[in-house]
């Protein structure tokens, strides 16, 4: 697969660019992204994240360029959104060199193709009919970002191939342990939800991912070999590990989750939907002591009675907390350790 929709801009210079889209939702305590299928353009049928080529003369800003993919691609109008990163490893497709006219008029110029990722966030919606765009599970691409059932068993399994893999080489074994260590929260600093983007380099070069193995020149199946989970085209799960990782930091500081929020929502609701996104338990009267000491969210008055139990109470966001405070975010309390 090929990030080449259409005619490359930036040709002569051998530079194309394009735009990529990190969609995330929560539904039903489950962290969502929106992929497509663009298997027609390449060879791989691995899901991909909306993108498409920026047209240096009818784009008037990169941001409308993205709107624009995501929109034919899926059929969704973007809210939220905000640059991510640019990725431009000289080898991001692994599996086909582009060749593109050098600014001498000869052929032969590998083409470098430049991907700037934006992070959007938005309530989950029916993607259009006429579109190959589904909503799937993050864990689904990044399963050992899922702490919320403690250290599984697939997740120790896991712990012993990096075990292994660390071993490998004796005079790196010390360095790759403690790297091991650091990443998976093994040592007494603990788990760091940030650190999502470090993991999966880390799997990478582990050759624990199936993109490890596709850069390295080695056949097999889609599916990762040990913790299953299933690849992206080219390099967008990596593109998708380094927007959890921005998104789970930023749930500190900023109230990015009230964007994947209705406008009324109960106090557990909130605290399951940022559970999921941070991929840990949090301890219930920790959460609700900071959410409303903050000043975050304001009752309505009215209770949601489909809860099976005693009607809980309805809180709104308050924006006004934005102009109040310089980083009004829900901070992750101490979270609450589950024992796999």
């Amino acid at each position: 697969m090929s990030e080449s929709p259409t005619a490359p801009a930036g040709a002569a210079s051998g530079v194309q660019i394009v735009l990529s889209g990190v969609l995330l939702a929560v539904t039903n305590e489950v962290p969502r992204v929106l992929t497509v299928d663009r298997s027609e353009l390449g060879r791989s049928d691995d899901p991909a994240l909306p993108f498409g080529a920026l047209d240096p003369v009818a784009d008037r800003t990169l941001e409308i360029a993205l709107r624009k993919w995501v929109r034919e691609q899926s059929g969704l109008e973007l809210g939220y959104v905000e640059q991510l990163y640019t990725f431009g490893d000289r080898d991001r497709d692994d599996r086909r060199r582009v060749e593109a006219p050098s600014t001498a008029g000869e052929r032969g110029a590998a083409q470098r193709i430049l991907s700037i990722a934006y992070l959007a966030l938005v309530e989950e919606r029916e993607v259009a009919a006429t579109t190959r765009a589904e909503w799937s599970d993050c864990y689904r691409f990044l399963p050992w970002e899922d702490r919320r059932e403690g250290r599984t068993k697939r997740l120790q399994g896991l712990l012993a191939e990096l075990e292994q893999w660390a071993a490998g080489v004796p005079a790196q074994r010390a360095a790759r342990r403690e790297r091991i260590e650091i990443a998976f929260g093994l040592g007494p600093g603990g788990w760091d939800t940030e650190r999502v983007l470090e993991r999966y380099e880390l799997l990478y070069e582990a050759r624990l991912v199936h993109e490890g193995r596709r850069g390295a020149g080695e056949a097999g199946a889609s599916g990762d070999p040990i913790y299953t989970s299933q690849a992206m085209a080219v390099d967008h799960r990596r593109i998708l590990a380094t927007a959890l990782g921005r998104l789970r930091g930023k749930l500190k500081y900023r109230p990015l989750v009230f964007e994947l929020m209705p406008d009324e929502f109960t106090l557990l609701q909130l605290q399951r939907a940022v559970e999921a996104l941070a991929g840990v338990r949090l301890h219930k009267q920790n959460f609700r002591r900071l959410v409303e000491r903050g000043g975050l969210v304001e009752g309505t008055g009215r209770r949601h009675t489909q809860t099976g139990g005693r009607p809980a109470e309805l809180f709104r966001f308050r924006r006004e907390v934005v102009r109040e405070r310089a980083a009004p975010g829900v901070g992750l309390p101490a979270r609450r350790e589950v024992r796999g």
